[in-house]
């Protein structure tokens, strides 16, 4: 493993922070975010893999440009792509297997942040396994008639659009009568009812289908077919959870919380039994983060990483939910403090810990619970005979 750059790529680095000074000064204002995001795609740095035609920048695929990209702009405190499941998940699933005129349809404006996705996977009763979903679509004339319910849709009353599983072939086995679909949600029809979560906010949605429609040929990749469309989001999914980037910064979030002075003279580092458990917890974070340069590295030396590559999304989830407890415990009384949701933003104490101990507990089933990613592992990664009790799930 070379964790090096060369000289070529460490001018490339260097011409990324001519841009960023030139052209970016932190701030929350949503027109200059997204006059930036328009001045960096020109200048190659952003949506690199998405045609010119489609407002990317088309860039050749250069997994160590990207990466330096990252840590630049994240340096600079400087946005990214838009956020979302259309950006992270459905462009690269209609890149990958939709017409051209879906394409030409949904992915500039979803690039320019005009289009914000919800994703229908998950039923009542049909979460890990995913294949069992009864939401329904029966083609009549040149539309599609749904019905049925979708649960945990993440962002669903912000979102025009939902790209969702329906089961169209009611008779075929399980995994070959599901259909991925394109779903307006501004029609009669369609209703979304938030979720209260524990925390006080409401994130994720209900969303029922009552006679819904949507074009015949609102379908990505052939009838019948879409579970096998599904796994390229998923792929993209686990993708983003798995990521090294934000179990760093939430353990440095918890080294500063247990580095301060709270109500009396002590400090909770100065403990030794926190301390050890701050220090066990680094250990995995750096184990997990140069397991990931490793990957990194072999990709871009155009090797496979092997069965490795399965297991970024289980750590890193079990890795948050170790951080979140150690927080609890320093914070101490303040975890009985009810948390005031997400509006509250900056206005938390202590208790936006809470926040984070019952998000830990979220992302370990959001994109394929962890007993489910045990399964791949084993299955796809170990060659182990397919668990016959509860199949593979959400794959």
């Amino acid at each position: 493993m070379d964790l090096q750059y060369s000289a070529e790529y460490e001018a490339f680095r260097g011409d990324v922070r001519s841009f960023l000074e030139a052209n970016w000064q932190p701030t929350r204002n949503a027109e200059a975010m997204a006059d930036f995001r328009k001045m960096a795609t020109h200048a190659g740095y952003l949506y690199r893999s998405v045609p010119k035609r489609f407002r990317g920048s088309e860039q050749v695929s250069d997994l160590l440009k990207a990466q330096i990209i990252r840590e630049e702009f994240e340096a600079a405190h400087a946005p990214m792509e838009v956020p979302g499941n259309g950006m992270s998940m459905l462009v690269p699933t209609l890149l990958e297997n939709g017409a051209d005129w879906q394409k030409e349809m949904f992915i500039p404006k979803t690039v320019l942040g005009e289009y914000q996705w919800a994703q229908g996977y998950s039923e009542p009763g049909s979460g890990s396994d995913l294949a069992s979903i009864r939401t329904k679509g029966e083609l009549v004339g040149d539309e599609w008639i749904i019905n049925g319910q979708k649960v945990w849709t993440t962002l669903a009353h912000k979102c025009q659009y939902m790209y969702a599983l329906i089961r169209t072939e009611p008779h075929a086995p399980k995994h070959e009568g599901i259909t991925y679909m394109l779903i307006d949600l501004r029609q009669p029809g369609v209703e979304v009812r938030p979720l209260r979560q524990i925390t006080g906010g409401a994130e994720f949605n209900e969303v029922f289908f009552t006679d819904a429609r949507t074009p015949a040929n609102w379908i990505v990749g052939k009838r019948g077919e879409g579970w096998t469309v599904s796994r390229t989001t998923l792929k993209h999914e686990r993708s983003s959870i798995g990521g090294g980037n934000n179990i760093q910064r939430t353990f440095n979030k918890l080294v500063a919380l247990a580095q301060r002075t709270e109500r009396s003279e002590s400090r909770a580092i100065d403990d030794q039994a926190i301390r050890e458990k701050i220090c066990r917890i680094e250990a995995r974070v750096l184990a997990h983060k140069y397991s990931l340069y490793r990957q990194f590295s072999m990709t871009a030396a155009g090797k496979e990483p092997g069965a490795v590559s399965l297991m970024s999304k289980l750590i890193s989830t079990n890795i948050g939910h170790e951080i979140a407890a150690v927080a609890q415990e320093i914070i101490a009384d303040d975890g009985l403090i009810l948390p005031a949701g997400r509006d509250a933003g900056s206005k938390l104490g202590n208790e936006k810990w809470l926040n984070q101990y019952f998000g830990s507990l979220g992302v370990a089933i959001a994109g394929g619970t962890s007993n489910i990613q045990r399964n791949i592992i084993a299955e796809r990664g170990l060659g182990l005979p397919r668990d016959a009790v509860a199949g593979s799930g959400k794959e």
